[in-house]
């Protein structure tokens, strides 16, 4: 199984963008892991909120492949402590074909379309961060599930 991280526009804040990378760095040596960067939509001035989560639902879709099962980080989906997750991991790799997406939608969350297509939510946490945060949050969530799942000793109960 595959782990696909998929994100609507770059992140900008050189801080995040470094530990985002060092935990990639990280996950690489536990499993195959990619992250999908969907470029921000042109002109969203011009587009209502709706307009917008259509837009990206579109692209977002497109990112899939056949197979692929859909997971949305939403702020209405089923939380986790840290172990919880790495249950929750260890169960999809082995139920899991080919590739398990993971995917933070943009500022007003996701099109109808897509919380269609997901076959669940999930909720990093009841507060709310920016979607940069929830980046570096998840990465290192899904590095240090991994780590649990070794018995390595990242993680701290």
């Amino acid at each position: 199984m595959k782990v696909v991280f998929v994100v609507i526009g770059k992140t900008d804040a050189a801080y995040f963008a470094a530990a985002i990378e060092e935990y990639k760095n990280r996950l690489i040596h536990y499993i195959p892991f990619e992250m999908t960067v969907i470029p921000d939509i042109k002109n969203v001035r011009n587009l209502s909120e709706e307009q917008q989560k259509e837009k990206e639902g579109e692209l977002i879709l497109k990112a899939l492949q056949p197979g692929d099962q859909l997971v949305l980080l939403d702020e209405r989906g089923k939380e986790f402590s840290s172990m919880q997750f790495a249950t929750y991991i260890e169960k999809k790799m082995h139920t899991v074909a080919r590739r398990l997406v993971f995917v933070v939608g943009g500022p007003y969350g996701f099109s109808e379309a897509i919380y269609k297509a997901a076959a669940e939510k999930i909720s990093l946490s009841k507060m709310t961060f920016s979607h940069q945060m929830i980046r570096m949050i998840f990465v290192e969530q899904l590095y240090r599930a991994m780590t649990i799942l070794k018995g390595e000793p990242y993680h701290h109960e």
